[in-house]
């Protein structure tokens, strides 16, 4: 089967997340929160270094349809990586356009503990009437970026599609629009504490 060029790109940014240590694998984590697995993401890598997400936000760009790329008016996600993630594509996709054009717009959503993410007043003008694509760093059960999307659509924005570096393959929920996933990597069963496999064999939680 011959790859394309959008298969050779996402094939080496799941390689580069597990060089970065962002994403690794086969180790045996404790999560803290009860469970214990073998695959640990650790978002505070990838924004360790600007130069790291800033190549990573190119690759984003790379498998994004030319149409997405084209329409977006708006790029937002959610504090803390996706903020920042959104921030980098929304100028990155500018650099591809022609100048004199009208610059690609930046939306953060706040996080509140209890009632998740939201727009504040002045981002919530901003997305009105605009063609928004939603990014964030990872999506486990597609909750959030589906709840974003909400927000934009009550704010009178249209999410033409959704995107992450990550995609653990176990989303519940979507956005409703099209997703799209840099890398992509089907995450192994988690295991009660108690009952863990892995303690049980007496594996060392791993350390980083």
């Amino acid at each position: 089967m011959v790859m394309t060029k959008k298969d050779e790109i996402r094939e080496k940014a799941l390689k580069d997340l597990q060089q970065f240590h962002v994403l690794m694998l086969d180790g045996h984590f404790d999560f803290g929160n009860g469970y214990h697995g073998r695959l640990y993401l650790n978002p505070h890598q990838l924004f360790r270094y600007p130069s790291t997400i800033w190549r990573f936000a190119q690759d984003l760009i790379d498998v994004l349809p030319a149409e997405v790329r084209d329409q977006t008016e708006v790029v937002a996600g959610p504090a803390t990586g996706g903020a920042l993630l959104a921030h980098t594509v929304a100028g990155l996709l500018d650099s591809r356009r022609a100048i004199g054009g009208t610059p690609t717009m930046f939306a953060p959503f706040m996080v509140d503990t209890y009632r998740g993410p939201g727009l504040s007043r002045f981002y919530r003008q901003q997305v009105a009437d605009k063609s928004v694509l939603i990014v964030d760093d990872v999506r486990n059960t597609g909750q959030t970026l589906a709840r974003c999307a909400t927000i934009v659509r009550s704010a009178g924005g249209t999410v033409i599609a959704s995107a992450e570096l990550y995609d653990r393959m176990e989303a519940t929920t979507n956005a409703g629009a099209p997703n799209f996933a840099l890398a992509e990597y089907k995450a192994p069963e988690n295991y009660v504490a108690d009952a863990c496999p892995l303690c049980k064999s007496g594996v060392p939680i791993t350390t980083f």
